[in-house]
């Protein structure tokens, strides 16, 4: 999700019934030397009550140190990104990497948590490659007994990236020998998933990464499936071209253009999904630079046909 769940993405998503969203990972070695980048992850507008700050790194202290800094901006908790199988972090130690040493990782959470005084996280799969190095029911265990106070389990391993389906079945086993919640993560796509990822495995609840890049009402679908056992119909014609201007609006007030322009436009292929013309018009307004140009493109479209069902999600 890095470059995606910046400020903006989080109010969209939190608008249809997200409830706790996280930052962007923040590099710890670009947050400590003061890298602008890493600083604006961590800036958090006054409607991010419900946000964390995930941080990544390869050394034990350094991500201590960056908890702290971190802290100063008052995040509902940090969480520590154990998890990114992208071989670039991975390959470095950090991310998934920590898992090629479980007896490491856990001294790393109890020195992170004992810097800081907000509660502290670790997001991570379930190991790093074949079943027989598979560490996550006992390395739960230990990440309780270091003080972390949830775990976020994406149900794949570090090997199978995003291939592969995700096999729930080891957040319900970690989830049975521990007292903190477990959360589950990978291949929750619908509210339906959502359901039955917390009714299969017994867990607190269940993270949404990928999926809500192109379709952020999964969080109201999911909301409504698990607390009323509702489901509430497909997002209009209407509602898709009023968040596609929603949120070029925002992410061009944000990053100005032609920049805040271009960064809209991973989430275009869902936003449009099932329009008439969606391929034309996406075309259109990924070859335009300016926001004039854009809100233009998406005011000229005529809904001559609704949504083509079958909708997933």
């Amino acid at each position: 999700m890095e470059d995606v769940t910046d400020v903006v993405f989080r109010r969209l998503c939190r608008k249809h019934g997200a409830a706790v969203a996280m930052t962007e990972f923040v590099n710890v070695e670009g947050l400590l030397r003061g890298c602008r980048n890493a600083r604006r992850k961590i800036q958090l507008s006054d409607d991010d009550g419900l946000t964390a700050i995930q941080i990544y790194g390869s050394n034990p202290e350094r991500l201590a140190e960056a908890a702290r800094f971190a802290e100063a901006a008052e995040p509902l908790f940090i969480d520590v990104n154990c998890g990114c199988w992208v071989p670039k972090i991975a390959g470095r130690g950090a991310g998934a990497g920590w898992l090629r040493d479980p007896a490491a990782m856990v001294a790393m959470a109890r020195m992170v948590v004992s810097s800081v005084s907000l509660p502290v996280t670790v997001k991570t799969r379930i190991g790093l490659g074949p079943e027989s190095h598979m560490p996550i029911i006992d390395l739960a265990r230990r990440l309780e007994d270091a003080g972390v106070a949830a775990i976020t389990i994406h149900c794949r391993t570090a090997q199978m990236g995003h291939s592969g389906a995700a096999d729930w079945s080891w957040a319900a086993r970690a989830r049975e020998v521990v007292g903190v919640p477990v959360l589950v993560n990978g291949d929750v796509r619908s509210a339906a998933d959502a359901k039955r990822a917390i009714d299969d495995t017994g867990c607190a609840g269940v993270m949404v990464g990928r999926r809500a890049i192109e379709h952020p009402w999964i969080f109201r679908e999911a909301r409504a499936l698990l607390e009323r056992g509702a489901e509430v119909a497909p997002p209009t014609a209407a509602e898709r071209i009023a968040l596609c201007r929603e949120h070029l609006i925002e992410n061009v007030a944000q990053r100005g253009e032609p920049f805040g322009v271009h960064c809209t436009r991973r989430h275009l292929s869902g936003y449009l999904k099932g329009l008439s013309g969606a391929a034309a018009l996406r075309q259109r307004l990924n070859g335009c630079d300016s926001l004039e140009g854009c809100l233009a493109i998406l005011d000229a479209w005529s809904p001559r046909a609704e949504i083509s069902p079958p909708l997933f999600g």
